[in-house]
């Protein structure tokens, strides 16, 4: 007997709700909705625009190689995927009609069969072969092939140690995906939803290497199509009339401007050029904050995000231990969310937020706590650096620079803590700053001593904050921390007997990468701040702090 969504029951245990509302995304799955009267529906709705910003240009809109939020917001109404998260981080199907497996192992996925290309061509099972498996082609170089390797073999394919037919995915119809992972994943529905798992088109991706660079040559299979894309300035999104669930779709038409500024961002919302800002859709500039709070034309919302700086771990002397555990205990996160981050947030000294579910229907950090991680103490953290450098061979310490993405906001912060380690540990630290496309490329080549950078939820569970960022092959882990213990721990995670036991060991990798090593420096879990024009209802920022607008709609 099969049971269909066993998974999805197993991880409803784990899932708890954190910010915002259902979005309507349980109409956009409705199997039984298949659109066969949208033409009417069409002729009777008034045309809804909304507007917003991004801070930069999406610096990819394939899904093999995206990696960030700028071009996951974007995606999100390009693409469709077998799954989508509602707006409390919870797995709904959406090109997936039925998903059923007995052992959370072994997988077959039926899909809807009324989802066309944005040229016509129908989505098919294959394409989504074709897409994972793109995905871990090393050739491919995707930063994300990681969230890939649940599938058999797709480690060892992606380490050119296996064939492509080796990999656990097979279409074995044009509506029907047979998946194997190596060891079972009670939350396989979740990734299910990330934008690595998503269809591409074969016969476009193999007809040129840069089809998605350009908005006449994307094809795509999501509720709305890229009409325009005026590089650094503006996206223009408008309704798919073929998306299979379009009387779902209230937008007719959405305008992303690039903007960078604060200020400016600010600016065309008040002289009603935009409708949103927020949720890594634009920001509000941080002396604004309280004011617009306590007039309550803006709102505050936790999320499950991290705001951190990485350290260098291959480079002097964020090579060493104990200076890194000295920049980290010098810097005074309260007064630094008091008078420079102004938005409540708490202060970290772990990765994993406290939005994010953890055991037993229980938060994570409620029981995983980070407050034994780390201490904030000036004169310990004097003796450290002093100790450090002693090991280093260091008579003084050396030129070293914070690396940050342009924004008001990160340059606030920036300068905020290089006069906390100028205060109280005497050293010295430059400020360099680069548009964001250009941050991501330096960043991941390591060509930095300390990096600004930030974390969200892709999905609703501590794996995404610990495997993704502290393990030693995640292509995420751009300050190239390495333990073979926390390895281990992390590896040990995967293939744990019960969902408790995996939890405990990435909380037990996280607190030794984190309290023994200071991997990174953890500054405050994210809120976000986001205002919204009267009449629009329907997008808010979801649970991970990202802005949720494709099933939005305007009075």
């Amino acid at each position: 007997m099969h049971f269909m969504l066993v998974l999805v029951i197993a991880f409803s245990m784990l899932l708890a709700a954190c910010s915002g509302n259902n979005n309507g995304g349980n109409n956009a799955q409705d199997p039984a909705n298949n659109g066969a009267n949208n033409g009417a529906a069409e002729e009777n709705k008034t045309p809804q625009e909304f507007r917003f910003t991004l801070a930069s240009e999406p610096p990819s809109l394939d899904p093999a190689l995206m990696t960030d939020a700028q071009s996951s917001i974007v995606a999100a109404g390009l693409y469709e995927g077998l799954t989508r998260l509602n707006t409390k981080g919870e797995p709904e199907n959406a090109l997936a009609q039925e998903i059923i497996t007995e052992d959370n192992q072994n997988y077959t996925i039926k899909l809807r069969q009324d989802a066309k290309w944005s040229n016509g061509d129908p989505v098919t099972a294959k394409d989504f072969e074709f897409a994972w498996k793109r995905a871990l082609n090393p050739e491919t170089a995707s930063e994300y092939a990681y969230m890939l390797f649940y599938l058999e073999n797709g480690e060892k394919y992606n380490a050119g140690e296996a064939s492509a037919d080796d990999v656990g995915v097979k279409a074995t119809d044009d509506y029907t995906l047979e998946v194997k992972l190596y060891t079972p994943a009670p939350y396989f529905t979740s990734l299910l939803s990330h934008y690595t798992y998503l269809p591409v088109h074969q016969a476009t991706v193999e007809g040129a290497a840069d089809w998605a660079a350009e908005a006449n040559t994307i094809v795509s299979n999501g509720p709305f199509r890229l009409t325009e894309w005026k590089h650094a300035d503006k996206l223009v999104l408008e309704k798919n009339p073929d998306y299979y669930n379009a009387d779902a779709i209230n937008f007719t038409k959405v305008t992303i401007s690039l903007v960078e500024d604060e200020n400016t961002v600010y600016q065309m919302y008040e002289t009603d050029k935009i409708d949103w800002i927020g949720a890594q859709a634009g920001s509000v500039p941080s002396d604004l904050i309280p004011q617009l709070v306590e007039q309550k034309k803006a709102e505050i919302t936790a999320v499950a995000s991290t705001y951190y700086y990485l350290f260098n771990n291959n480079k002097v002397p964020f090579n060493n231990v104990n200076v890194r555990k000295a920049f980290s205990m010098s810097i005074d996160r309260q007064a630094l969310i008091d008078n420079v981050a102004k938005a409540n947030q708490t202060p970290a000294f772990g990765l994993v937020p406290p939005s994010i579910a953890g055991p037993e229907g229980k938060m994570f950090r409620e029981v995983y706590p980070d407050t034994g991680f780390s201490t904030e103490n000036v004169e310990e953290a004097k003796a450290l650096l002093a100790k450090g450098l002693q090991e280093l061979g260091l008579s003084e310490f050396p030129e070293v620079t914070l690396l940050y993405n342009t924004s008001e906001g990160h340059k606030a912060i920036a300068e905020a803590a290089v006069d906390m380690w100028r205060t109280n540990l005497g050293v010295e630290v430059k400020l360099a700053n680069q548009e964001w496309g250009t941050f991501l490329e330096t960043r991941k080549a390591g060509q930095f001593d300390i990096a600004r950078s930030g974390w969200g939820a892709d999905i609703n569970h501590p794996i995404n904050f610990t495997y993704d960022l502290i393990y030693s092959k995640s292509g995420n882990n751009d300050g190239k921390y390495n333990n073979p213990a926390v390895d281990k721990l992390l590896d040990d995670s995967l293939v744990s007997s019960s969902a408790e036991e995996s939890m405990a060991k990435m909380a037990e990798a996280e607190k030794i990468a984190l309290s023994d090593d200071m991997a990174v420096l953890p500054m405050y879990y994210y809120t976000t701040v986001t205002m919204i024009k009267p009449g629009f209802e329907g997008v808010i920022s979801d649970y991970a702090g990202h802005i949720d607008w494709v099933h939005g709609s305007k009075k």
